[in-house]
C-alpha cells in the first residue's frame, strides 16, 4: 500500500479492532454530513458491532481486509461482497460495503489503496461493475468516490436527517485496466508475482 501501509485479510482475532475502527470511522462519516456525535455514541452499540465483526471475517461470500501501518496498527478496513440489492445480479455486480479509514490516516493513501484492493477483488470475482451506497450529506465521501470513477445510477433510499443514501456504480473493466490490473488478477495472484 501507499505510504508504508499494507493490506491483509482480517481474521476473527481482529474483532475488537474492527469494531473500534468501524465505530470511529462511522462516527467520522456521519458527523462529516452534519449528524450530531451524541446520536452516534450509544455504548451498547459497540458490543453489538464487536459481535458482528467476530462473524464477518469467517463469512465465505464476504471479503474483509484491514490496512496496517508500519507498526502493525490497523488504520483502515474494507469489506465487500455480493450485492445487497434485489435488482442487481451477483454475477455482474460486486458491492463495496465499507471503506473506513481513521481520521489521522486521511490523506496518506490508505483509502485509495483499499479502493484498488476492492477493484482487484471484484475483477477476480468476475464482476463487471461495482456498486455502493453513499450518504448524500457526506460530501468528502462523495468526492472520494467520484475521483475514483463512481457515478450515481439513480437509485436512492432514505437516510438519516432526511438525506438519502445514493447508489453509485463503477465500471470495473475499464477502471481495472487504468489501475494497471489485468482482468482476473487477484490479490493472491499479485502477491505471487
Amino acid at each position: 500500500m501507499d505510504q508504508g501501509f499494507r493490506p491483509r485479510e482480517a481474521t476473527t482475532e481482529d474483532a475488537d479492532v474492527l469494531a473500534d475502527v468501524h465505530t470511529r470511522t462511522r462516527t467520522a462519516y456521519y458527523t462529516a454530513g452534519g449528524m450530531p456525535e451524541e446520536e452516534l455514541a450509544d455504548p451498547s452499540d459497540w458490543g453489538e458491532r464487536r459481535d458482528a465483526w467476530t462473524r464477518v471475517p469467517a463469512a465465505p461470500a464476504r471479503a474483509t481486509l484491514v490496512a496496517d501501518d508500519l507498526d502493525g496498527t490497523v488504520v483502515g478496513l474494507l469489506t465487500a461482497g455480493s450485492p445487497h440489492h434485489e435488482d442487481l445480479d451477483a454475477s455482474t455486480f460486486y458491492e463495496l460495503y465499507q471503506i473506513g479509514v481513521l481520521a489521522h490516516a486521511w490523506g496518506c493513501g490508505v483509502g485509495g489503496a483499499l479502493h484498488r484492493e476492492f477493484v482487484a477483488l471484484a475483477v477476480a470475482a468476475g464482476c463487471a461493475e461495482g456498486v455502493l451506497e453513499c450518504w448524500a450529506s457526506n460530501t468528502r465521501a462523495q468526492r472520494f468516490y467520484a475521483r475514483n470513477g463512481w457515478r450515481p445510477d439513480g437509485a436512492r433510499r432514505p437516510g438519516p436527517l432526511d438525506h438519502d443514501y445514493v447508489r453509485l456504480r463503477l465500471k470495473l473493466v475499464s477502471h481495472s485496466f487504468r489501475a494497471g490490473l489485468t482482468q482476473g488478477q487477484s490479490r493472491s495472484a499479485r502477491r505471487e508475482m
